[in-house]
């Protein structure tokens, strides 16, 4: 009865005061799925400084310093480090739009749901694209992606990183030696995996990177970190077009530009560089939140960052493993940060996600294509890579999977997870890192690169 009146009441309420009149006040949640996740409060906090203007000495500072912020995280020397203004796949499109010319071979090995993703943005720019595909769950040696260059001799190599769709994690260390042996521009995404896995874009070879602020990085959705080698640079300038209404006289026109004006990277270069190109006005609330997401970063030490993801996404693997649940996927290659686990044949697997919601605030994720419906995927990752989110998370996931009639280890979740806690800080004590003496060695390395 109390509820019927409640809702009555509420009804009326918002017949008087329409919905759209009253502010934002998202539920209270826990993101624990493959991302987003809850933005760190200290980048939220970032983002609601007051806007300026587009060309006020301060805010090219604060770009330059956003550069210099990346450089450091997507461990480059590269000058051309930026952000593209937009979601994660903004990133993605502007690299492969700047550099794919109609009639360019590319070759995609896909993993998950994101190669697809690449493929399709390829051939939406007109470029002959060669796939190789391996089970969901499984990653490919770099041999088989070695005989895949020789067999279709591609302009690019375009790879995912870490692909939440499966959780893998394609081995990267390898292919830049490939690619410059073959001479092959080498691009990849990491949105899913930089900050929680170790990712090097120089010793690695990579050409082009891009990344997104929802995952590791602790921010919310809207502005793709990237960084570009001097070889792509070469290969996007090679295609710049200044568009007529900010032309200067001796730019040239070219008959083909960029088919993207927006993620003309050729035209954002010198957007964020010394001819501060008026191309688009910058996103500044997402530059404040970017610059934040890198700047703890950095505060914190990449490598540590790195590890509080292993530790953290060790527990959570080791207390699903604890409830009795089955994990998908081949474990050798799987991310830190997430993970997927078998949907228990009795019970509903959106069912048992709708109650962890409704009942606890805990989001987790269902999965894509030929494992939709079979998986949960269980992420721990940027500012929910912490021991109570994974505690809280076993423990309320216990209770629903025990309320659907699953078959769980009566706290099974968090006891498993408490161990690898206790052993963590065993191996940590027999074997202290110190921490400020690695943050010395990473800024030694970096001034070695010319940073």
């Amino acid at each position: 009865m109390f509820s019927e009146t409640l809702d009555s009441e509420t009804s009326t309420a918002r017949e008087e005061h329409p919905i759209s009149s009253q502010p934002i006040n998202p539920p209270s949640r826990l993101l624990m799925g493959p991302g987003p996740i809850n933005a760190d409060p200290r980048v939220l906090r970032a983002m609601s400084a007051q806007l300026l203007g587009q060309y006020d000495p301060a805010m090219t500072a604060y770009m330059t310093e956003t550069m210099g912020l990346y450089r450091e995280v997507f461990r480059t020397a590269n000058e051309q480090t930026l952000l593209v203004d937009g979601t994660s796949r903004a990133g993605i499109e502007a690299a492969l739009v700047s550099m794919i010319e109609p009639g360019d071979r590319v070759l995609v090995p896909i993993f998950g749901r994101f190669g697809h993703l690449l493929r399709e943005i390829a051939e939406r720019c007109g470029a002959e694209v060669h796939v190789r595909e391996v089970e969901w769950g499984q990653v490919f040696t770099p041999e088989q992606i070695e005989q895949a260059i020789r067999e279709t001799k591609p302009k690019i190599l375009a790879v995912v990183h870490g692909d939440t769709s499966t959780t893998m994690a394609q081995p990267l260390d390898e292919l830049g030696a490939i690619c410059r042996e073959h001479d092959v521009i080498f691009y990849t995404d990491v949105t899913a995996s930089l900050a929680g896995n170790t990712f090097e874009t120089d010793a690695w070879g990579l050409d082009a990177v891009t990344a997104g602020l929802q995952k590791c990085l602790a921010g919310p959705s809207g502005s793709a970190p990237a960084t570009f080698s001097p070889r792509a640079v070469e290969l996007i300038n090679s295609r710049k077009s200044i568009e007529a209404g900010i032309r200067s006289e001796g730019d040239e026109v070219l008959r083909a530009p960029i088919r993207s004006n927006y993620f003309d990277l050729a035209m954002i270069f010198d957007y964020w560089g010394a001819k501060r190109l008026n191309h688009h006005t910058e996103a500044t609330s997402m530059l404040y939140g970017a610059r934040e997401c890198a700047r703890l970063l950095v505060d914190e030490g990449i490598g540590n960052a790195v590890e509080r993801h292993r530790i953290h996404g060790g527990a959570m693997l080791e207390g699903l493993k604890g409830l009795g649940l089955e994990i998908f996927g081949d474990l050798s290659h799987k991310m830190n940060n997430v993970t997927a686990v078998y949907i228990p044949d009795s019970v509903s697997g959106d069912a048992v996600r709708g109650e962890l919601l409704d009942d606890f605030g805990i989001e987790i994720g269902t999965s894509f294509g030929p494992l939709h419906g079979k998986v949960w995927r269980i992420g721990t990752m940027g500012y929910n890579a912490r021991k109570d989110t994974v505690l809280t998370t076993l423990a309320a996931f216990e209770q629903v999977l025990r309320r659907a009639g699953a078959t769980v280890t009566a706290g099974g979740g968090v006891g498993a997870a408490y161990e690898f806690y206790a052993n963590a800080n065993a191996d940590a004590a027999a074997d202290p890192t110190d921490g400020g003496a690695a943050r010395e060695a990473e800024l030694a390395d970096l001034e070695r690169a010319g940073l």
